[in-house]
């Protein structure tokens, strides 16, 4: 049961980095670097409303899936 939790787990943040790099060209990691220039990033409101909506679309197909 553990197992199936934790590969949810990364698949869910697998997707939300994939997202975030299609939307956010400079992000590479979403783990914290300790860095403001690392993990601070100028980003265009219309870039966010974009990846929201289809981080909460994945979201809402991963649900319906079950």
């Amino acid at each position: 049961m553990t197992t199936k939790t934790t590969s949810a787990k990364g698949l869910s943040e697998a997707l939300l980095l994939e997202i975030a790099v299609k939307h956010f060209h400079s992000v590479e990691t979403l783990e914290t670097r300790n860095s403001d220039r690392l993990d601070f990033h100028d980003v265009a409101v219309w870039a966010i409303r974009a990846a929201l909506k289809e981080a909460y679309a994945a979201g809402l197909a991963a649900a319906t899936k079950r």
